[in-house]
């Protein structure tokens, strides 16, 4: 396989993983609607900026060492696993709590670092998207890859997570999605709080499945 059909899989390969729900789209989606596009648009720098991280962790060779240190891999989960659910555990509760749009459809610097940092923290809380990011990389990368690509993998992973949650960021901050939002504010907030636990709680039970006996 030549280094651009190789880079080519594993772009497509990381958008559809990326495509696919989990709590980096929750968090978009429900900020992009609630708070406002600015930040929508933070968030999806956010999710890119921790994609990069991750794949530079696994072209490192990093992830073997989580896969090779059960301990730290499982603190990892479990760390990552109870930040999911006390974010979803306050979504929930404040889902019954009137929401203020801005007026000028803008965030101040304060809540655009706000909504980069939360976005990184949601996509650096799980490892197991290291873990992910390796497989790929195995299965598509030459044993001994040229330096180029190397180089070019992070930048465009980043490219590729940011991109796709920044379009995630600007349909969900529409004037239809927001409306449907508004007016479905406390149920909606209950599933998107509901499930982003049970993400949560899915990496502490994985984490406690793999404990060794």
């Amino acid at each position: 396989m030549s280094g651009v059909a190789a880079l080519t899989g594993i772009l497509l390969a990381l958008l559809i993983g990326a495509a696919s729900p989990g709590p980096s789209f929750i968090t978009v989606s429900r900020i992009s609607i609630a708070a406002s596009r600015s930040e929508g648009l933070a968030v999806a720098l956010g999710m890119g900026v921790g994609g990069a991280v991750f794949g530079s962790l696994a072209l490192l060779g990093l992830t073997a060492l989580l896969l090779q240190v059960a301990w730290l891999y499982l603190i990892l989960k479990f760390a990552g696993g109870a930040y999911l659910i006390y974010l979803g555990v306050r979504i929930w509760r404040a889902a019954s709590e009137p929401l203020v749009l801005p007026e000028t459809g803008r965030a101040g610097r304060r809540g655009l670092l706000r909504a980069f940092w939360l976005a990184l923290l949601i996509q650096i809380s799980n490892p197991k998207t290291a873990i992910v990011y390796a497989s790929i990389f195995a299965a598509l990368l030459a044993a001994a890859p040229p330096l180029w690509m190397l180089v070019a993998l992070p930048p465009l992973i980043f490219c590729v997570e940011a991109g796709w949650y920044a379009t995630v960021a600007l349909v969900f901050s529409a004037s239809g999605p927001r409306s449907i939002y508004l007016a479905s504010k406390a149920w909606i907030d209950r599933l998107a709080g509901s499930v982003m636990a049970a993400l949560g709680l899915r990496l502490v039970i994985d984490g406690l499945e793999r404990q060794p006996s």
